[in-house]
């Protein structure tokens, strides 16, 4: 397999089909904010937490659904996810006239489930993590012949995910980074697909949660390694694996990868519902919490992040305003 997964001619491609569905998120500066992370540096903040579903996996789900023969999409689609990319494909099913199955951990977020169900999904809860959810998913391609839609591992799903990056080009004049979650990679893989073409300049860092730091560490260590849990309050980015389609890509890519402990996620989404007035769930902060950790070899520059989701839940948005994580 290559390096690179997609093409940029991929990211135009899924753009043009998302663009019927989904217009662009805008991206906005804030001055409270700059003055919170402080050394000089302007902060760009993209806001797919304004999409539907409000999480940028609405474009994955596009993406990937749009691409499918009529054969894939009448046999229907099965993924494993703990939320945001079940929201995105349940909501391209609804779209596009797809039947839709996911699987989710024992235990998700319940508002998650229910927000999927009610986008006409059927939601299957079995297993103890991300992980478990993925073998569920598989016995049910299996089984029942469905076409599976995993949330890394899809050509399509990256690309989805690049056009993200595409659109901040188009709306700002100047940057000089992004500081990007990974849970799988596809945000970040998407981003360096688009940067490498129209602006390789741009730098690429990486963060991912201290309690999932199976491709963080496998990245430092030069190769995938195994035995990492999966255990941060952050769900869209606790995964134990690193993923054949997109770590040689954050391997060959990345300028650097960082980790973030959960008082550090908590704390930033603090610092962005009080500078910005948005929900941010915990992978959504991903980023910006390691924006904050770079803030250093960062200063002076125009850095970009990336609010993914707003998809947090009442309780854990209650513990977070308390102080309690």
């Amino acid at each position: 397999m290559s390096e690179w997964p997609i093409s940029f001619q991929d990211v135009i491609e899924a753009r043009r089909r998302l663009r019927p569905y989904l217009p662009p998120t805008p991206v906005r500066q804030y001055p409270t904010l700059d003055a919170e992370v402080g050394g000089g540096i302007s902060v760009l903040v993209k806001h797919e937490n304004h999409n539907p579903t409000n999480a940028f996996k609405a474009r994955n789900g596009l993406s990937l659904m749009s691409s499918l023969s009529a054969e894939e999409r009448a046999r229907g689609v099965v993924a494993p996810t703990r939320g945001n990319h079940g929201l995105g494909l349940a909501n391209a099913g609804r779209l596009l006239g797809v039947p839709v199955t996911i699987c989710v951990p024992v235990g998700n977020n319940p508002e998650k489930n229910e927000a999927m169900r009610a986008l006409g999904a059927t939601v299957i809860e079995e297993g103890a993590d991300f992980d478990e959810a993925v073998e569920v998913a598989e016995r049910l391609v299996k089984e029942k012949g469905l076409r599976m839609g995993h949330s890394v591992n899809e050509p399509m799903v990256v690309a989805g995910a690049g056009t993200i990056t595409l659109e901040i080009l188009e709306q700002v004049t100047a940057l000089d980074a992004m500081a990007i979650a990974v849970g799988g990679g596809s945000q970040a893989v998407g981003a360096m697909t688009v940067l490498r073409t129209l602006k390789p300049e741009v730098k690429v860092y990486g963060v991912q949660a201290e309690g999932a730091p199976t491709i963080h560490d496998s990245w430092h260590a030069g190769k995938p390694v195994t035995g990492r849990g999966a255990d941060t309050f952050a769900d869209g980015v606790a995964t134990r694996n690193a993923y054949e389609l997109t770590f040689p890509a954050l391997q060959k890519g990345l300028a650097g990868f960082v980790k973030v402990s959960d008082a550090e996620i908590a704390e930033a989404i603090r610092i962005l519902l009080r500078t910005t007035h948005n929900l941010v769930e915990p992978a959504g902060a991903v980023g910006f919490a390691g924006l904050m950790k770079l803030r250093e070899e960062l200063a002076g520059k125009t850095v970009a992040v990336i609010i993914s989701g707003g998809n947090i839940d009442t309780p854990t948005l209650r513990r977070v305003l308390n102080g309690e994580i």
